[in-house]
């Protein structure tokens, strides 16, 4: 099953799983990037000319949608191998700008839909791991801006940050089944690449870069960690920018005080924090001036 499966690096993953000989359910309504309604043409004409391939032109945020994917899914051949949660919708505005609708709908579609699509698919996977099925495979698809940040993206880079942390406890929670969750962080040229408004130079240079990036490159890793081959890799988060590869590194202490004991002494704590803890501090940079260098294709 792979949602928003019809276009971009959805399509490049449907059409990967397919060329390998996949049964692939796609979920995809067709919407603009900003979740609008626009002409479903265009995913009905992709997933036709797949082979192995079929299309419910859906969001995998509606209620049943999911449910019906899996059926689907289950019908086609026997169970549910690969759960590859791609949807996402853009609304951008800075915070003081922000409105709530447009939060929601972000949310909804992109973490929320995610969530739904794997409470509905993990229950006939595992019962496929007992009935002697080999253990499956879950990819989610996040973003860097929802790991560095990047100016006005709070929806997007929330529900992207949120599916991260999906990731990771849908690996613990499938860890004893043996079936693996993993998030990838893709580089490529995409609608929300299109849609990225620059705001210096370096960002600029940054959306040029990232915009002669084929999104094959991440289908390919997708394959990968769907294969045999990454069987004990789970609760990882990859990013992949044409022929790099990275390993995210994920939130863990890197320094302690300890507090005197008794009240709360302020200015003790400030010393502490400008000596141990100033030097780690995260800087400001967004994602595409951490990203901006040339990618190897």
């Amino acid at each position: 099953i792979v949602s928003g499966g019809a276009r971009g690096i959805g399509l490049a993953i449907t059409q990967a799983l397919a060329g390998c000989g996949a049964h692939v359910v796609v979920i995809d309504n067709g919407a603009g990037i900003d979740g609008g309604r626009a002409d479903a043409r265009e995913v009905r004409q992709a997933i036709a000319a797949i082979d192995g391939a079929e299309l419910i032109e859906a969001s995998v945020a509606e209620a049943g949608v999911p449910e019906q994917a899996v059926q689907r899914a289950i019908a086609g051949s026997g169970g549910i191998d690969i759960v590859v949660n791609n949807a996402a919708i853009l609304r951008d505005s800075f915070i003081f700008k922000g409105n709530r609708d447009n939060w929601n709908q972000v949310i909804e579609s992109n973490l929320s839909g995610a969530y739904a699509l794997l409470a509905a698919a993990t229950p006939a996977m595992r019962d496929g791991v007992k009935a002697g099925r080999a253990p499956g495979r879950i990819l989610n698809i996040v973003s860097s801006a929802g790991l560095i940040g990047n100016f006005g993206q709070s929806a997007y880079a929330s529900s992207k940050g949120g599916l991260t942390a999906l990731t990771r406890i849908v690996a613990m929670d499938l860890a004893r089944n043996g079936i693996t969750a993993n998030a990838i962080a893709p580089f490529a040229a995409t609608r929300v690449t299109e849609s990225i408004v620059p705001a210096n130079d370096e960002q600029r240079t940054y959306k040029e870069r990232a915009l002669r990036i084929p999104a094959a490159y991440v289908a390919n890793l997708v394959l990968w960690l769907a294969s045999p081959a990454a069987a004990k890799v789970t609760g990882q988060l990859f990013g992949v920018r044409g022929r790099e590869v990275f390993l995210f590194s994920q939130p863990r202490p890197v320094a302690r005080i300890v507090a005197a004991a008794g009240a709360l002494d302020i200015d003790a704590i400030s010393a502490q924090v400008e000596s141990e803890f100033e030097p780690l501090f995260t800087d400001l940079k967004t994602d595409l001036e951490l990203f901006n260098s040339e990618p190897i294709l």
